[in-house]
C-alpha cells in the first residue's frame, strides 16, 4: 500500500506511539471498518429520532409545524425577496 497524504500522516502518528509500529494493515482495516459502521449506525439512529419527532408533530397537528399564515404569504408572493 502506498502511503501518501493523510495515510502517511496517520501512520506516522501511530508509529510514533509505543508499540505502534507493530500494528498491521489488517488490524487498521478492521478497526476502521468497525468505527465507520458504528458512526453510520449512530447517524441513522439520530435521523430516525428526528423523523419520529417530526411524525409526532405532524400527527399532533399543532403550531409546532410553523406559521400557516407565513406559509400562505410565501405561496402568494413567491420565494424571492424584494431588491
Amino acid at each position: 500500500m502506498t502511503e501518501t497524504g493523510a495515510v502517511a500522516e496517520a501512520l506516522g502518528e501511530l508509529r510514533a506511539e509505543p508499540g505502534g509500529a507493530e500494528v498491521t494493515i489488517a488490524e487498521l482495516v478492521v478497526i476502521g471498518a468497525r468505527t465507520l459502521a458504528a458512526e453510520k449506525r449512530a447517524q441513522r439512529h439520530a435521523n430516525d429520532v428526528l423523523l419520529a419527532d417530526l411524525a409526532d408533530r405532524i400527527r399532533a397537528g399543532g403550531p409546532a409545524l410553523g406559521d400557516p399564515a407565513a406559509a400562505d404569504e410565501v405561496r402568494r408572493a413567491g420565494w424571492a425577496r424584494p431588491a
